[in-house]
């Protein structure tokens, strides 16, 4: 079980996640978008987007830093466990706490807001629900072991074996004793790698970095011709 958890589960999510793509811009390129429901009420979507959004993105950096950057790295520089821990515990809690603050009035609008509720679809339910158990989990792991229990060195094992994965060399004795919160946490990761290429997510890939160059759009108002 443990090789089939930690040695053979990641591939198989990690083809789905790179087999679902291919598929999803092959077969629906005009599905391929946020589906944004901005014009049929803005007023919560202006506060919870933005928080969910950095909050995301603080927390993936927090996660790339942990898990790819080994630990003799940030001592050679100077950083040692307990300055590394302070500032990991301190940051990923701010970046939880507005991760969850976003999606809860995410989550919230799309239920209060008829207009946005009829617009929501089963993936759209899949994904929500996977994701408030990636960041549950998330938050339990960070707060509830890091920040107000004993710790946990997560550098030592989890970061180790999924360095593991990716250079085709995974050693699931490394999760054996990782405490059953880590573990939930990154079997839900895998689960939500392999639900994104069918989800809304997929708009990750098409960030609007053209814009940035693009001439400028002028627009005109039509003035009504009065008759003389």
């Amino acid at each position: 079980m443990s090789v089939v958890l930690w040695a053979i589960v990641p591939y198989v999510a990690l083809t789905i996640f790179v087999a679902g793509h291919v598929w999803r811009w092959r077969v629906d390129q005009f599905g391929w978008t946020t589906r944004t429901t901005q014009v049929l009420e803005s007023r919560v979507l202006r506060l919870g987007s933005p928080l969910f959004h950095l909050g995301a993105f603080a927390a993936i950096g927090g996660h790339v830093l942990g898990l790819l950057v080994p630990k003799s790295w940030t001592e050679a520089v100077g950083v040692d466990e307990h300055l590394y821990h302070l500032v990991s515990v301190s940051a990923g809690t701010v970046a939880g706490i507005m991760v969850v603050a976003g999606l809860a009035l995410l989550l919230a609008r799309r239920l209060t807001s008829p207009r946005v509720r009829r617009t929501t679809t089963r993936s759209d339910k899949v994904l929500f629900t996977v994701l408030a158990v990636v960041i549950v989990l998330g938050m339990t792991a960070t707060v509830g072991r890091n920040l107000l229990g004993g710790g946990y060195d997560y550098r030592a094992t989890i970061a180790v074996w999924f360095r593991g994965v990716l250079t085709f060399r995974p050693d699931p004795r490394l999760m054996a004793d990782v405490p059953l919160i880590f573990q939930l946490h990154a079997m839900s990761a895998w689960l939500l790698a392999a639900v994104w290429p069918f989800t809304r997510l997929v708009h990750v890939w098409s960030a609007p970095v053209a814009y940035l160059w693009r001439p400028y759009v002028v627009y005109r108002r039509r003035v009504p011709v009065r008759p003389r």
